[in-house]
């Protein structure tokens, strides 16, 4: 396991910082919502010989803490990449989002212009008002049908390769998935039973407030002054199809297409170490 640095944010959580290595400028990794930091470590060790490489597990995700207010409202995983930012003592540094990592990476762009010199952003969750935008979405109810708990690790890697979305994923990142985003499920008949570090209520919650920060934040894009690259999937629909209004809207954005599917940067992390690194100007 990598070296881990626990970090305070607001609300009384504790952030966990994890030192995915490499030799070169920091490089911070933003992952999506129920997932966690480790999920980079595949496609980090791509970059190794350019970039220091940092992730970290927002709260109520991997080994970070959870607060007990429940307040998963995006505005917290903008202090979250903030105070990773503070506790690394950088400026300008470059960083990876997916998802609404990749929102929250925005975010604290428009919070505190100049935090970042450049941001790599993996259908980052942005898209503007529409009148047909749901009411409550529809990944929250996904989320709280989750199966929270598997009988041992082998079963849940199992589960989870045996079918999407995760099936399509690198094996060396489904590996790290289940490796470091399950932990021992309490149960008095000291079993190896494991349950999900992300609990299926936060990440409901977490969706339930990404509708609202989605809209926000897409209505604010041109304050963002730095070169961002939105990735997309060429067929993928969501924040694929919103891909060319971001980019559109930011003063200084482009677009790169794969064809992989939401997951992308865990599909081929190969592949898209070599378009950061090309991107991001690494090395």
């Amino acid at each position: 396991m990598p070296p881990i640095r626990q970090v305070p944010s607001t609300d009384g959580v504790t952030l966990a910082l994890i030192d995915l290595g490499g030799d070169g400028p920091p490089l911070l990794f933003c992952h999506p919502t129920g997932f966690h930091g480790m999920i980079w470590a595949p496609l980090a060790a791509h970059l190794a010989d350019v970039a220091h490489s940092w992730a970290v597990d927002f709260r109520g995700h991997g080994d970070s803490s959870t607060p007990a207010s429940m307040d998963f409202t995006w505005d917290r995983m903008v202090d979250d990449v903030l105070a990773v930012v503070d506790d690394l003592r950088i400026t300008e540094v470059k960083a990876v989002g997916h998802s609404m990592g990749g929102a929250a990476l925005l975010l604290a762009e428009m919070r505190r212009p100049g935090t970042f010199a450049g941001l790599w952003l993996y259908e980052p969750v942005v898209f503007p008002r529409s009148p047909g935008m749901p009411a409550s979405n529809p990944m929250a109810a996904t989320a709280r049908r989750r199966r929270p708990w598997f009988p041992d690790p082998e079963a849940a890697y199992a589960n989870f390769a045996a079918k999407p979305p995760l099936g399509s994923l690198d094996p060396a990142a489904l590996r790290a998935y289940v490796d470091h985003g399950l932990r021992p499920r309490r149960s008095a008949d000291g079993d190896r039973a494991v349950e999900l570090k992300c609990a299926p209520e936060v990440e409901a919650l977490v969706f339930e407030n990404g509708l609202p920060a989605a809209a926000t934040t897409f209505d604010r894009l041109a304050e963002v002054q730095i070169p961002v690259t939105i990735a997309a999937s060429v067929d993928g629909g969501g924040p694929a199809q919103a891909a060319p209004l971001i980019v559109d809207a930011l003063p200084h954005g482009r677009l790169e297409r794969f064809r992989l599917t939401h997951f992308g940067p865990m599909e081929d992390p190969a592949v898209i170490a070599a378009v950061i690194r090309a991107d991001l100007h690494l090395g």
